[in-house]
């Protein structure tokens, strides 16, 4: 099994355990050994799946004001917490290809391992929920064949990115692209950097 069949496993997993509950706040039972890139990405799936449905809630239009604000500042949280764990496991990506010669020609990347991860966590999400519509019984004839169609595509996309990523992680591995952890540097959270949140200091 090579590193990308172990992340759609992994995903998977993760995907279909939230979905034992269907529970925002049911807490999270990570199988795999603490500080193990299995354990970063069950845990990174985790976050993906429980913000998408913190999405679903918050566009309730009958959902209280007071309660849409909640879930809008733990959406901000939860935010927070799923960059940091990208940029910890690009961190895992760059410790291991750290003594890689890399080569005079080679090139970067538009977006690091992670980032790329991160696209692939939120596909299993959409594929999960895609063939929810597909399958739900009371769904017209048109539905179903319009979500079929687009089960498909996701399907597809998940093979193609897949691959792209398994090519990526070799060319950094054998040096053909350079490996950088750029930090995100979200603002909207630090109030040493968000004008609203150090303006009201004053």
């Amino acid at each position: 099994m090579n590193f990308i069949q172990l992340c759609n496993q992994i995903f998977n997993e993760s995907v279909t355990d939230y979905h034992k509950t269907d529970n925002v706040d049911a807490p999270i039972n990570n199988p795999y050994p603490i500080k193990s890139i299995e354990y970063y990405l069950y845990l990174k799936n985790w976050i993906d799946t429980v913000q998408w449905h913190l999405e679903d809630i918050i566009r309730n239009p009958e959902i209280n004001p007071v309660e849409a604000l909640a879930l809008k500042r733990r959406i901000d949280a939860s935010n927070q917490d799923r960059t940091d764990l990208v940029e910890l496991i690009d961190s895992y990506f760059h410790d291991q290809n750290k003594n890689v010669e890399v080569k005079t020609n080679a090139t970067l990347n538009t977006e690091s391992p992670s980032w790329a991860l991160d696209r692939l966590s939120i596909l299993h999400l959409k594929i999960y929920h895609m063939q929810q519509e597909v399958d739900r019984k009371e769904s017209s004839p048109e539905h179903k064949i319009q979500c079929s169609t687009k089960l498909n595509i996701l399907l597809d996309q998940k093979v193609d990115l897949s691959e792209a990523i398994n090519q990526l992680i070799d060319d950094i591995s054998s040096g053909k692209k350079k490996m950088k952890v750029y930090k995100q540097m979200k603002m909207y959270n630090d109030p040493a950097l968000n004008p609203v949140l150090y303006g009201s200091k004053k």
